[in-house]
């Protein structure tokens, strides 16, 4: 059991290691964070959505942005498409369970808004509907996604591709860059607070 404690502990480090090491994953984690930066300082929102662990991180990200990250400021304008029961059962029985995010984003969105999906497989049909929802009424698609980025590149201006096809390292990463993302857009809108 030691050992294999040790090897997950080891296999987190290595992709960590990998994707930190990566100067065009780097850069791609900037833009999206300059993206998000933009879009929050013209009075826009980041909308959340994706499946299983994706949408607890969806609502993970929400929060931090609605609460705090590290310190006491203003709220950022963030909704997680991941957490109203009623709304995602009634399209699931009424149009299918494919269309949860592109109906919420039809609904709520707006032109320059951040449409952030997560998908460790990058082929989630219900986040792809959203992505394609989201780019037809003119937001901005980000995307998180594993070693291949699936369907969902298609749709992604900004996608990070983490190198992993293990579901859980994926995640991990997932998580360390949601946290970088919330540190640096809190420093930037409190700048002159």
């Amino acid at each position: 059991m030691y050992k294999k404690i040790q090897s997950t502990f080891y296999k987190s480090i290595e992709i960590t290691k990998l994707i930190s090491d990566n100067s065009f994953i780097t850069n791609e984690l900037e833009v999206c964070i300059k993206k998000i930066i933009f879009a929050l300082k013209n009075k826009k929102k980041v909308l959340f959505f994706g499946n299983g662990g994706s949408a607890a991180d969806c609502q993970h990200m929400a929060g931090e942005f609605i609460s705090k990250f590290m310190k006491d400021r203003k709220s950022i304008a963030a909704i997680a498409l991941t957490t109203d029961t009623s709304i995602i059962t009634s399209i699931s029985n009424d149009y299918g369970y494919e269309y949860i995010f592109s109906r919420q984003l039809e609904g709520i969105a707006e032109k320059g808004d951040i449409a952030f999906a997560y998908s460790t497989s990058g082929n989630s049909q219900n986040v792809i509907n959203g992505l394609k929802k989201a780019s037809e009424m003119g937001l901005t698609n980000i995307g998180l996604t594993g070693l291949d980025g699936g369907e969902m590149k298609k749709y992604c201006k900004n996608i990070i591709k983490v190198p992993s096809n293990v579901v859980p390292r994926i995640q991990e990463v997932h998580l360390l860059i949601g946290h970088i993302i919330c540190e640096v857009v809190e420093e930037e809108m409190t700048k002159n607070e």
